[in-house]
């Protein structure tokens, strides 16, 4: 993993850097709290030898730092340990005295240093002066000759004992400086785990290596679209409005030499903005002169009639068993070259009724009704009717949702299509992250609409008031727009 992915996921991930960085340094500061102090008591000796017992100068040296070597593990023994306690009143055991006994040695020189460490300052330097006078006697035995005389090595104590004015442990300081350290390394870590581990669709580049087709479009997210999701008023000026713009002209230019003009929209889950896609790309078509048709052919969750303000009573599904003709249920939306075939009731056989002969005469005969036709269908992975209806359509607009589906799942809606040799025309990305850079960009050149906000509500009247205003014959107007 290249380390600018890596530094992107830790700044999409930074509140987990950030609670790692609190917890351990929450940790830490209890760990010192409740830490008990601890005093260090130091004694150093020098290890020497009468010149009459080595006659070489460096042979001697060499002689003396094996002995130090051997002293340092002559202070650590039991047999000094159990000396001190049982000449000295100290209320510790033998192994409870060697295991506050350290030893130190410079490299290179005769010097030897033993530290003791305890909780009680007073004890500390108790045990400390005891070891020193234990640790010269037990010298002296070792090298003591077998004749009595003095053996070549001298001890002498040349600093300590002494013990430390304030504790050596815990150190808030260098805890604290520590704890950050290791939050913040921790913190990085799973950040970036939590990324790899991360199998949600997040950004165009995956999406489009995913499902092996164009992006025609990253929709930014928008907290105006859910009380209007329409993108007329005030928010045909957003820059939602205008991602979609771009989306209507590379759909428009995909393909040159074979345009699609039955376009099926589709996604592999419930709920990743399909519909309200359809209707804005409708319209955002109908807005460019072109003479666009939407059908919604969800029959299972049918939202284009609520979007768009208009009665979906009667429909795609009334019109499919027979019971009205095409033309008498097809409404035009507003003053626009928009003709909407909501979906009717709901049939129980939705997937037999899409796959129907009915269905595929429908198709043809409303493709020669408009210049486009816009269908808005299940999502892949809840049911097969999307499959049904694309497989009719000339290609099909797979839509995911930023930060929401999986990339396994979007991988499995476009084998769907695949395997139904489907023409994928490209995939969108809805509700994406807009970063700050092209928001500053498109606010710099944003041109605000005089028009006023229109709701749900305000769309159905404006419906409504077109419809009453200038009555259309729906199966005139069919005919007139094929010519």
């Amino acid at each position: 993993m290249d380390p600018l992915r890596q530094l992107r996921l830790v700044r999409r991930h930074w509140w987990i850097v950030l609670v790692t960085l609190m917890v351990s340094l929450g940790v830490t500061a209890l760990v010192t709290v409740r830490a008990q102090p601890r005093y260090l008591a130091t004694v150093t000796y020098f290890v020497t030898t009468p010149s009459q017992g080595v006659s070489d100068a460096y042979q001697g040296g060499l002689f003396l730092q094996q002995r130090v070597k051997s002293y340092e593990q002559l202070l650590t023994s039991d047999r000094l340990a159990r000396s001190v306690v049982a000449d000295n009143q100290l209320g510790l055991t033998a192994e409870q005295v060697r295991g506050r006994i350290s030893t130190s040695t410079e490299t290179g020189t005769v010097l030897l240093r033993a530290s003791v460490v305890d909780t009680d300052q007073t004890r500390a330097l108790r045990v400390t002066e005891a070891v020193s006078a234990k640790f010269v006697e037990l010298v002296k035995q070792v090298e003591t000759r077998p004749d009595g005389s003095a053996g070549p090595i001298k001890i002498e104590v040349i600093s300590g004992p002494g013990v430390t004015p304030s504790p050596v442990s815990p150190q808030p300081v260098r805890n604290v400086l520590i704890g950050t350290l290791i939050g913040l390394l921790a913190g990085v870590g799973l950040a970036i785990l939590r990324g790899i581990a991360d199998l949600r669709v997040r950004d165009g580049a995956s999406l489009r290596r995913v499902t092996d087709s164009p992006l025609l479009g990253e929709i930014p997210l928008d907290n105006d679209a859910r009380t209007a999701p329409l993108i007329i008023g005030v928010a045909a000026a957003s820059a939602r409005a205008e991602a979609i713009r771009k989306l209507r002209t590379n759909l428009r230019f995909v393909d040159a030499d074979e345009p699609a003009r039955v376009i099926a929209i589709t996604s592999a889950l419930q709920g990743e903005g399909k519909t309200t896609l359809s209707c804005n790309l409708a319209i955002t078509l109908a807005e460019a002169g072109w003479r666009v048709l939407l059908v919604d052919a969800d029959l299972r969750r049918s939202k284009v009639g609520d979007y768009l303000g208009i009665d979906s009573a009667v429909g795609l599904t009334d019109v499919l068993v027979g019971d009205v003709p095409v033309g008498d249920v097809v409404q035009r939306w507003g003053d626009k070259s928009l003709l909407v075939l909501p979906a009717g009731s709901a049939p129980p056989n939705p997937s037999e009724l899409l796959g129907s002969k009915a269905m595929a005469d429908l198709l043809l005969a409303l493709r020669e009704s408009a210049d486009i036709v816009i269908i808005d269908t299940a999502p892949l992975l809840a049911v097969t009717d999307g499959v049904v209806v694309a497989v009719q359509a000339d290609g099909a607009l797979l839509i995911s949702q930023h930060g929401r589906t999986a990339r396994t799942q979007v991988a499995a809606a476009a084998r769907a299509l695949n395997a139904v040799s489907v023409r994928l025309l490209g995939c969108v990305l809805n509700m994406a992250k807009l970063a700050k850079a092209e928001a500053y960009q498109y606010e710099a050149y944003q041109v605000l609409s005089s028009s006023l906000p229109v709701d749900r509500a305000t769309a159905g009247r404006h419906a409504e008031q077109t419809a009453a205003d200038e009555p259309v014959d729906n199966a005139e107007e069919l005919t007139r727009l094929s010519r």
